[in-house]
């Protein structure tokens, strides 16, 4: 790896999109210029699910990933960030795709929110009916 050069990955979930800058390091995740800790600060497990891919190609230390995450709520942009950190380490390594594959981390989640329909309360909410 030559020296300034980054490794780029584009994650998306729900309406949360996120952006990750990988380079060689400690393994720090700095989200939107804070560390992850401090980010997702209410729930250790969002911060193990950032770990996943790291943690199935066993690269724990090596890379440090600055990201840049919008839209969304913090479980769909944990998700975001998750897909994003795998497709760059697939940019630094092709051999590591088959692996973070078998572990399903490559995979964009497609499931968005059902838009309000016309004449409805909701999605599908219908007014309730009256017999009588």
């Amino acid at each position: 790896m030559a020296k300034n050069s980054y490794f780029y990955g584009l994650g998306r979930r729900k309406s949360a999109t996120a952006r990750a800058h990988l380079i060689g390091g400690k393994g720090q995740i700095i989200i939107n210029g804070k560390p992850a800790d401090m980010y997702f600060s209410d729930s250790k497990y969002l911060l193990t699910r950032l770990q996943q891919p790291y943690v199935v190609l066993d690269v724990v230390d090596k890379f440090d990933v600055s990201i840049v995450v919008s839209g969304g709520g913090h479980d769909g942009q944990a998700e975001a960030i998750r897909l994003a950190i795998a497709k760059a380490l697939v940019a630094v390594n092709e051999d590591y795709k088959s692996t973070l594959k078998r572990a399903d981390l490559l995979g964009r989640d497609p499931r968005e929110k059902e838009r309000k329909k016309f004449g409805l309360k909701g999605a599908r909410k219908k007014q309730q009916f009256t017999k009588r």
